[in-house]
């Protein structure tokens, strides 16, 4: 009877997420109704949701959690400002000479994007918008534009500090935990935020350099599709950069970078005290964009970064405990970040910049609650009716073992991904296949690297991946539908290669976290 109201379960999900109801409702909704009709019939012990409320309150004051938000707002003030838009512009103008220059300052934009916002639709959009029409003009192959731009606006989902990583990072560490345990393991070491944000920068690296090299090939056999860019100013002259403009538009976005990502892999800030960091000099360098301010205010602000990074050496050094002169050092710096971030938190307010941005942030926050609500009631209802025990008995008696047992969960990770968002994959599959691969041994980091690079890569997948709505939306009608499947086949090859090359060589993605936590 129990595989009877599991299989009805898995009909009536995927029937409700095809219906387009918010999957969050049909995840609380649909196992809740099984459960009472299980009940009437003596299939389900209705006392099993009484741990509902506490392992809800527990997913959503993790720590880990917390750190959502505040990643989101860091994205949410460099997309509302013009950084965007300069970084690319920038970029265009240093790379545009030469053939395929502009494709190559897309895809370095776009990793420095994903290391700043993490926001792929917005990414998207945004390279869509700024350097679709100076590639038109060009020349550029149009099905060359739609690959690159969908490319490298997805490299969000690999580069770090991806939010996919942050909410893989509970799931996979609460799967490894109960795998480990099931094998006699009672105290597995748990996976981090560190764990997986150094284990995905070499892949996210290595795709990077894939993309470059494609695009070098493409410039040197048909230079035709990519001839050189000339980026023009509002008046229509060529552009002339100086120092301080490419130091302004791509130097502190790297700064704000290496400040989050540095003070998590050294172990010197946790996920929620680095992107609290992130935030404060995202609004920053929102707030820096006006022109008009007077110079005591600019200097203050630009001081801000340099405060963080006193901050976080001080810290690195032993703290204030270890001596005066560092408590002093620590002292200056946090007093000079605080004036700093509340000048210009006060000059976006009285901009009316701030309340956008924090509408946005609490609407995505409030949707990744219900989702975490729903998913805690699946997973109750479905080891109510025992599926976890029928999930670890099938993947383990998948001919091939281990092996078989992976790429059966990446084939499924892969479908899921042209339905539903990442978010329902990983609080959905996470929980039901994770533990029975952990306790075959699956190393958690190797694996939650491959999910991402597998979300990744359904994300590009034509007919359904999101990227392409994203970037049809912002496409004129010159590019045609056929023009952006064409364009973005070589990419998802790509990413095929990248990702067949981690699952071969697990080290890829296991050898940076041991190096810097061992």
């Amino acid at each position: 009877m129990h595989e009877q109201f599991l299989i009805a379960l898995g009909v009536c999900l995927l029937l409700g997420i095809l219906s387009g109801v918010p999957v969050a409702f049909i995840l609380i909704g649909v196992p809740a109704v099984l459960a009472m009709i299980g009940s009437l019939v003596g299939a389900f012990d209705l006392g099993i949701l009484a741990a509902f409320p506490s392992k809800a309150f527990g997913l959503l004051t993790n720590p880990i959690f917390l750190s959502v938000p505040l990643f989101v707002l860091m994205g949410g003030f460099l997309e509302k400002s013009d950084i965007a838009r300069r970084m690319i512009w920038t970029a265009g103008a240093l790379f545009g000479d030469r053939n395929g220059g502009m494709a190559i300052a897309i895809v370095l934009v776009g990793a420095l994007l994903a290391a700043s916002t993490g926001v792929i639709g917005a990414t998207i959009f945004m390279l869509g918008m700024i350097a679709v029409p100076a590639m038109l003009q060009a020349g550029y192959s149009k099905s060359l534009i739609a690959g690159v731009i969908c490319a490298s606006g997805s490299l969000g989902q690999i580069i770090p500090p991806s939010i996919l990583l942050i909410l893989l990072t509970d799931q996979i560490s609460a799967a490894y935990q109960a795998g480990r345990r099931a094998v006699g393991d009672w105290a597995p070491t748990p996976v981090t935020v560190g764990d997986l944000f150094a284990g995905a920068l070499l892949p996210g690296l290595m795709l990077v350099v894939f993309y470059l090299l494609y695009i070098l090939v493409i410039a040197k056999l048909n230079p035709a599709k990519c001839p050189p860019v000339k980026m023009l100013d509002s008046s229509g002259d060529r552009q002339k950069l100086t120092r301080g403009f490419v130091a302004q538009a791509l130097l502190m976005p790297l700064v704000l970078i290496l400040i989050v990502l540095g003070s998590i892999l050294m172990g010197v800030a946790t996920a929620t005290e680095s992107a609290a960091l992130g935030a404060a000099g995202a609004l920053v360098m929102a707030a820096l964009e006006n022109k008009d301010m007077p110079r005591w205010r600019k200097l203050l602000m630009f001081a801000v970064l340099p405060g963080a990074l006193l901050l976080v050496a001080v810290k690195f050094a032993g703290g204030a405990q270890a001596s005066v002169l560092l408590a002093i050092i620590g002292t200056f710096g946090l007093v000079v970040m605080s004036s700093g971030t509340l000048l210009a938190l006060w000059q976006e307010h009285r901009a009316e910049r701030v309340m956008p941005v924090a509408r946005e942030t609490a609407s995505l926050v409030a949707m990744l609650v219900l989702i975490v609500l729903g998913a805690t009631m699946l997973s109750l209802v479905f080891r109510g009716f025992h599926g976890e025990e029928l999930v670890r008995d099938f993947l383990q008696n998948l001919p091939g073992g281990v092996t078989t047992a992976i790429v059966f969960t990446m084939v499924v990770i892969f479908l899921l991904g042209f339905i539903i968002e990442y978010v329902e994959i990983i609080f959905i599959v996470i929980p039901i296949a994770g533990p029975p691969l952990m306790e075959l041994g699956v190393d958690p980091v190797w694996f939650a690297i491959l999910i991402s690079m597998n979300l990744q890569m359904s994300f590009l997948t034509p007919p359904f991946g999101y990227a392409l709505f994203y970037f049809r939306r912002v496409a004129p009608v010159e590019i045609s539908t056929a023009d952006i499947y064409r364009g973005i086949i070589p990419f998802v090859c790509l990413q095929l290669a990248a990702l067949a090359m981690v699952a071969m060589v697990p080290g890829l993605a296991t050898w940076l976290p041991r190096l810097i936590y061992n």
